[in-house]
């Protein structure tokens, strides 16, 4: 064996000083940290107890609200996207066209678009709606940003389902026929499960872009938790009413994204080693 082959490589010699993307990290921590000190300043110097008395009760019925839009919204989205989700993964051809539109159309065009197709665009239709007996229900504006959220998420949920779904090796179906299961009992008890745990980090973002985008419901007289912000700052003109709303949004944000975490690691206990 020859001198150049036993002869082992030293490591790369060790990068002295700071490198320029480390630089820019810390400079951007920084930036964030003075603007984070800066918005608790301005709140601590600015601090109006008149305002929070006149406006905390609305903006807690508003955040109730919110709640309930997302909630009910992500409920039936859930429900709706599990016959999206088998169109889009049928071999019939009809059925997979459809259920492709179907979600082209909601992941390609704006939440806010949608919103407003059903707000104004079912309101042109009040006197068919009145013959079928919706009109009472696409009247008010609840409602309709309800329907929009839940067609708009069914589209996302359906192919956050899929894709989980389809990560199952098809092996664990084979083995199951070969155990003598049913189709069902194999995709309940076998693939859902494993399913799920690929599915749940897109289920949580999916839930938080839905709480994030459920301000949008504000410009169609809904008041939740961005519509009594709206209210309050044309009543005050005090900026306080939005940064709070911000940091109220925040607060869920983080809450859910903690929540999410702490559902993965439990149910994810069996694959760490």
């Amino acid at each position: 064996m020859s001198a150049t082959a036993t002869m082992v490589e030293r490591p790369p010699p060790r990068a002295r000083g700071w490198p320029r993307r480390r630089i820019a990290g810390y400079a951007l921590v920084c930036l964030w940290i003075l603007f984070g000190i800066g918005i608790v300043s301005y709140l601590f110097l600015a601090w109006n107890p008149e305002f929070f008395a006149k406006y905390a009760p609305a903006y807690l019925r508003g955040l109730g609200v919110t709640l309930s839009l997302v909630s009910i919204s992500m409920v039936l989205g859930a429900i709706l996207s599990v016959p999206v989700a088998y169109g889009r993964m049928s071999k019939n051809r009809i059925l997979s066209g459809l259920a492709y539109c179907y979600v082209y159309f909601f992941r390609g065009t704006p939440l806010l678009v949608q919103t407003y197709l059903v707000y104004y665009g079912l309101g042109s239709f009040r006197v068919e709606l009145q013959s079928v007996g919706l009109w009472d229900f696409f009247k008010d504006a609840f409602n309709c940003g309800v329907f929009a959220f839940a067609l708009n998420t069914a589209a996302y949920q359906a192919e956050i389902l899929r894709g989980a779904i389809e990560s199952v090796p098809r092996g664990q179906w084979e083995g199951a026929a070969s155990l003598g299961l049913h189709k069902l009992q194999t995709l309940r008890k076998i693939i859902l499960p494993q399913a799920l745990i690929v599915a749940l980090r897109p289920y949580g973002n999916e839930l938080i872009l839905m709480v994030k985008a459920s301000a949008i419901v504000a410009i169609i007289t809904v008041y939740d938790l961005m519509g009594n912000a709206k209210l309050a700052f044309a009543n005050s003109f005090d900026i306080q009413a939005y940064i709070w709303v911000a940091l109220v949004y925040l607060v869920m944000v983080e809450i859910l994204r903690h929540g999410v975490e702490w559902i993965e690691r439990r149910i994810t206990v069996h694959l760490k080693r």
